[in-house]
């Protein structure tokens, strides 16, 4: 029996190797993204104690223009109550523990 050939080339590399960012660029966005996380961070630190409590990691999206916050079990289920309320906003995902981050280290 013979075998069939794939005449498939493989592309290796960027999806959109026209898009490039600079040094500068990536920068300004890690910047950015961080400036954001510090305008979050006093209203997670402020209800933080409180939620500990009673919502042990659990996720709470904030949204630092109106102060207010959102909580659920599940981080795809705080995101859409967030974006129920506010579509266009950008906000911070949180995990209600010591330090507001998921994972270990």
């Amino acid at each position: 029996m013979t075998e069939a050939k794939s005449n498939r080339t493989v592309c290796r590399g960027r999806i959109f190797p026209q898009i490039q960012w600079t040094q500068e660029q990536k920068a300004q966005w890690k910047a950015e993204r961080e400036a954001f996380k510090e305008r979050c961070q006093p209203i997670f630190a402020q209800v933080q104690q409180s939620l500990i409590k009673t919502h042990y990691n659990w996720y709470m999206a904030v949204e630092p223009e109106s102060g207010e916050y959102f909580i659920n079990q599940d981080a795809l289920g705080v995101a859409h109550k967030a974006h129920e309320k506010y579509p266009n906003a950008r906000l911070h995902v949180f995990r209600i523990n010591e330090t507001g981050v998921c994972g270990r280290v």
